[in-house]
């Protein structure tokens, strides 16, 4: 490609390590230029470094998803950099504290709520609403929210963690939302579940790996045209919530 503009870049926040690595590896790896967004400078400048020594393009791009002026500056970082925006995946998550029954429903802590929420569900739409005047500048922008089926109404799976699993069903709500507004476009918006992963977010205490937990958001991540909208899958299709 002679223009570096045909090259299309991916923003994954919460890049620096398990499953939001593994994406940016991953759309690195088809050919995707990645900026890495993460809070910490340090583990955020080891990434692209790992990620430029397997031959990918990166970048890195300092981004706390809870604040609305570090937000404001990410979005202008890949605007100088790349021009626009090609895909965006909200990875950045955070469970949440459970000592004490803090996310038992009966004894909630809701200081505990309000943090979950802040990173999960309010993180995602400052940051997507920061991008997406970029993303209107690719041919074929996609968003990708990583849930949870914890956040699934029908399975209701995992430990009880009324904080974290409410903050996924909210993911899922306000996913459906950005596709209703945005059905007229072509930016498409979709929900995926990575599965338990073994990351440091699990205790590692999984088989599965990060690379595995990352192929469905690729997969969203790289949709044609005609693929679907406001939808919410995982590895096996469509995920009930």
């Amino acid at each position: 490609m002679d223009d570096v503009n045909d090259k299309k870049t991916a923003l994954v926040t919460g890049a620096n390590k398990g499953i939001g690595f593994a994406i940016a590896r991953g759309l690195g790896a088809i050919g995707f230029t990645v900026a890495v967004g993460a809070r910490d400078t340090a583990r955020r400048d080891e990434a692209v470094d790992r990620l430029r020594a397997d031959g990918i393009d990166a970048f890195g791009v300092a981004l706390d998803v809870t604040s609305d002026d570090s937000v404001a500056v990410a979005a202008k970082t890949v605007e100088q950099t790349a021009g626009r925006l090609d895909v965006l995946v909200n990875n950045a998550g955070i469970a949440g504290s459970s000592d004490g029954g803090a996310q038992n429903p009966s004894t909630l802590d809701l200081d505990v709520v309000r943090t979950v929420l802040d990173t999960n569900v309010f993180g995602v739409v400052r940051v997507t609403n920061a991008m997406l005047p970029l993303l209107r500048r690719a041919e074929s922008p996609r968003i990708v929210n990583i849930s949870s089926n914890m956040g699934s109404l029908t399975l209701q799976t995992g430990p009880q963690l009324a904080a974290y699993a409410t903050s996924k069903s909210m993911l899922n709500s306000i996913t459906a939302q950005y596709a209703r507004e945005l059905a007229g476009t072509n930016v498409i918006v979709n929900a995926a579940c990575p599965g338990y992963v073994a990351t440091d977010f699990t205790g590692f205490n999984s088989p599965r790996t990060p690379e595995q937990g990352a192929a469905i958001a690729i997969t969203l991540a790289t949709l044609p045209d005609d693929g679907p909208r406001g939808g919410f899958f995982d590895d096996g299709g469509v995920v009930p919530w």
